[in-house]
């Protein structure tokens, strides 16, 4: 399958996890779904997120596909192949860690490791039917993670199970203190822009749960959502830019990134100062609510075809990438298909607060537990 591009036998554990290809494995080279890094020398050493995977018990089974260079949303790769969506073979499988959700889809492995700079773990997550975390900024090591330098970027796991998710975060981050009793989550249904099949389905789910729920809103979302394209375009121009001549590169990816370049010091500098009052106005609503709800997807995913005929949908993320630029811990859960297409949920947490959005949603997977 081409969710997975290399197979791993590292580790003896019975839980089997593939890693994405932006992440470095001691003796394989990290090539990022790219030609242009086809002669890539093998990394010196594991990336932390992998060192902790094995020191806690797992297994790798393999290197998990990706949109090249981890710059895009559809997850489509013409050099490694586009990974198949197990659940959902007619939609896109979501990008850019479009393998490692594909991965787990399938049944290959009980975790995916991914990276979400601005949706790319919850993104393929939400088109598979999965669970995804985007744990807090900074909360899982990136080191020996593409790019080096990020202030998005988040590695965090994929999973087909909320207890198999939950049991990953703790066994590789010591911090992280499995969700267990206390009261009831207060819930932020938060007001957004999404199609009525999404808005629907989590209105239900909120519903069948009983928890204590109030309408919230946030008013600089959508600002945020460009801020964060601003800063992703710039940073990643940045870490890439020096493969760009390189004839090998994906025509979409090339595309792209030269828009990116084209980022000025002017937007960057307004991008920084909508990042601070996001934030902050993030953090006023968690003052008076646990956890926010809202769709993962603003709408659904495009379909396999039109993504290979061309058709783009950067806004797929917009109701992902602002909790990049925040900071914040974003779990996607799966809710019941409707009209034969992926539908989710996405919770949002205090930052450095990740298990309790693993919590609420534990109350929201099994309604009477609330």
């Amino acid at each position: 399958m081409t969710s997975v591009i290399e197979a791993l036998a590292l580790g003896r554990g019975p839980k089997r996890v593939v890693i994405k290809d932006t992440i470095d494995i001691a003796g394989y080279p990290t090539r990022a779904g790219s030609a242009a890094l086809a002669e890539a020398a093998p990394a010196e050493r594991h990336a932390e997120i992998v060192a902790r995977t094995l020191a806690a018990g797992y297994r790798l089974v393999g290197k998990a596909n990706l949109h090249e260079l981890a710059f895009g949303m559809t997850g489509l790769n013409a050099w490694t192949g586009t990974p198949a969506n197990p659940r959902f073979p007619e939609r896109i499988p979501g990008g850019s860690s479009s393998g490692s959700a594909a991965a787990v889809a399938a049944g290959l492995a009980e975790v995916g490791i991914g990276t979400d700079t601005g949706g790319s773990i919850r993104l393929p997550a939400a088109c598979c039917g999965l669970y995804g975390l985007k744990p807090s900024f900074g909360r899982l090591d990136r080191r020996g993670v593409m790019p080096a330098l990020s202030s998005l970027d988040c590695v965090g796991p994929i999973a087909a199970d909320l207890e198999e998710l939950i049991a990953f975060m703790a066994a590789v981050d010591p911090q992280f203190v499995a969700p267990r009793g206390g009261p009831r989550p207060r819930l932020g249904w938060l007001q957004v822009v999404a199609d009525e099949a999404e808005q629907s389905a989590v209105e239900e789910c909120l519903s069948a749960s009983s928890l204590p729920t109030s309408p919230a809103r946030l008013t600089l979302l959508d600002e945020a959502y460009k801020a964060a394209m601003a800063v992703i375009n710039r940073e990643t121009f940045d870490a890439c830019a020096a493969w760009l001549d390189d004839d090998r590169l994906g025509a979409d990816v090339a595309k792209r990134l030269r828009a990116a370049g084209q980022t000025t010091d002017a937007e960057l500098h307004e991008a920084e100062a909508v990042r601070r009052g996001f934030a902050a106005e993030v953090d006023r609503l968690l003052e008076t609510h646990d956890v926010l709800a809202l769709p993962t997807l603003p709408h659904a995913p495009l379909t396999r075809a039109a993504a290979e005929a061309g058709e783009q949908d950067l806004t797929i993320s917009a109701l992902l990438r602002p909790f990049n630029l925040s900071g914040h811990p974003a779990l996607t859960v799966p809710l019941a298909p409707r009209a034969g297409r992926p539908v989710a949920m996405q919770l949002v947490g205090r930052r450095g607060d990740d298990a309790a959005i693993c919590r609420a949603a534990s109350y929201l997977v099994d309604p009477a537990r609330a």
